[in-house]
């Protein structure tokens, strides 16, 4: 988990910074791709040895096989690609339109996390920071913070970004002011981002129609012991990982 953080609090800002930098000038190079490239990988590769992680720990989790592992990573990886090449483009052609939209989506973020009531942290104080960090990785990828069934949600995450995505190639479409000069290379960067988001969107369907369990800490029943202690062992499974963030 701290690995999530770090990487959606360190990594994911510097390669947002990388494509910013390398749209603006227009001069690219070989080095500069293979960074990013990588970059992009590592942020799919976190998000998935957290998820492996997580189904170690959670005793009613299917194992994380191997066609698993590759469906949510290219689920990942291509709906982040696609999110931050979006965020890059609208910054391009406005750096106050892109602050103000980063803000509005942590707002929304912040305020799921706070319905969500996570008790995730001992002290009031930690907790909303802990509420304001998930709101952050929220800005890029979909986390579900309370292990409860997650369709609606998913749907209204992902259908947001889809429509915000859209909306930010139509207005690249009619607004090229005149500091974009390589309209060529941006209009690969939008054939990618649009690729990106269809087949993020197929993988997500494949993956949580195929591979995703359905259920989270469902209490098992323990026949050679007391009922008493089997239900207190019950308790506390599921009283532990209820606070964790769940996918």
């Amino acid at each position: 988990m701290l690995r999530v953080f770090k990487t959606f609090l360190e990594t994911t800002p510097q390669l947002f910074l990388q494509i910013y930098i390398l749209m603006e000038n227009g001069k690219t190079h070989f080095y500069q791709y293979a960074a990013i490239m990588m970059s992009f990988c590592g942020i799919s590769l976190t998000m998935v040895d957290y998820q492996i992680s997580l189904r170690k720990s959670l005793p009613d989790k299917d194992e994380f096989r191997v066609l698993s592992k590759f469906t949510y990573l290219f689920y990942k990886l291509l709906t982040i690609t696609s999110w931050i090449l979006s965020i890059s483009l609208i910054t391009l052609l406005s750096v106050r339109i892109s602050v103000i939209l980063m803000i509005f989506l942590w707002i929304g973020g912040f305020a799921w996390t706070l319905k969500q009531h996570t008790t995730f942290c001992k002290s009031k104080k930690m907790e909303y920071l802990y509420r304001t960090v998930v709101g952050i990785i929220l800005i890029f990828s979909f986390f579900n913070i309370k292990g409860r069934r997650t369709k609606v949600c998913i749907s209204i995450y992902y259908a947001t970004h889809t429509v915000v995505t859209l909306g930010i190639l139509f207005v690249y479409m009619f607004w090229k002011p005149s500091i974009i000069k390589e309209i060529c290379f941006l209009t690969i960067v939008s054939i990618l981002t649009v690729l990106s988001l269809v087949l993020g969107i197929i993988f997500l369907v494949v993956y949580y129609s195929h591979f995703h369990p359905s259920t989270y800490c469902t209490p098992q029943a323990y026949s050679d012991e007391v009922d008493g202690v089997a239900g207190q062992k019950v308790r506390v499974k599921t009283g532990r990982f209820q606070n964790f963030l769940m996918q």
